[in-house]
């Protein structure tokens, strides 16, 4: 018997199961993929009869264009899958998979899209930030420029991103946000707390459980003047890539 693949959210309302074979990994700069993950976003994908959902508890779904939607958890943030309409196959998370997967990530999709902070150049250094969810119900300004960014390869962080996450450290009384709804809250086991919108489920803040504060960098629009800086818990990172940057 061919040995399932299995998956889920961080907070355990969302769980499924795969059948192999999967495809291998494809990695997605677009500007929806950055604004739902905080970072990039990073997929497999299998046909709708090798894809069980085991527990649906929390799942949501927004329609993030005429031709997709994308799911995602409404207990915990967790960005886990992006369904094109009309075709019987679903793209998942890798971050979400359970245990080593035997995958690689093959391509990344939409480089001329990806933050700036990839891959810094000699690009401005803006003094307001701006930026917001993929729908639109929360925006956010702060000053600039960005800076040093962090980026989580945790298996906590793997799992809400659907990737790895990056962010960047904000004293959080000069943040100014333009919403008509709060952020939902994602206490981590740990005493952090995720901040995410409930409507299309992009991430969008985290505080430390000692307090400190950062914003994910993947939902600040247009320049940011910001590089990445740190690579985190290395020796928690999944197996299907590497660290180095994709070059232009």
């Amino acid at each position: 018997m061919t040995a399932l693949y299995t998956g889920g959210c961080h907070c355990g309302q969302v769980r499924f199961a795969l059948t192999p074979p999967l495809r291998d990994v494809l990695a997605c700069h677009c500007t929806q993929c950055r604004k739902v993950s905080g970072h990039f976003w990073a997929a497999t994908s299998v046909p709708h009869d090798r894809f069980t959902l085991t527990c649906d508890i929390g799942l949501r779904w927004y329609s993030s264009s005429d031709t997709a939607k994308r799911g995602f958890c409404g207990g915990c943030g967790s960005s886990l899958f992006w369904q094109p309409k009309g075709e019987a196959r679903i793209s998942v998370a890798a971050g979400a998979l359970d245990g080593p997967t035997g995958l690689v990530t093959t391509e990344h999709w939409f480089l001329a899209d990806r933050g700036d902070y990839c891959a810094p150049k000699s690009a401005p250094h803006p003094t307001t930030l701006h930026g917001s969810c993929l729908c639109g119900a929360h925006q956010l300004s702060l000053p600039g420029p960005m800076g040093a960014v962090s980026a989580c390869h945790c298996i906590q962080c793997r799992k809400l991103s659907g990737h790895y996450s990056a962010s960047f450290d904000v004293v959080e009384d000069t943040v100014v946000w333009q919403s008509e709804e709060p952020l939902c809250q994602y206490t981590t086991p740990g005493g952090a707390s995720r901040g995410f919108c409930g409507r299309c489920g992009s991430s969008l803040t985290f505080r430390a459980a000692d307090g400190g504060f950062a914003i994910e960098a993947g939902c600040i629009d247009g320049p940011t003047g910001g590089y990445l800086h740190t690579h985190g818990f290395i020796e928690e990172k999944a197996d299907y890539y590497g660290l180095d940057d994709p070059k232009d």
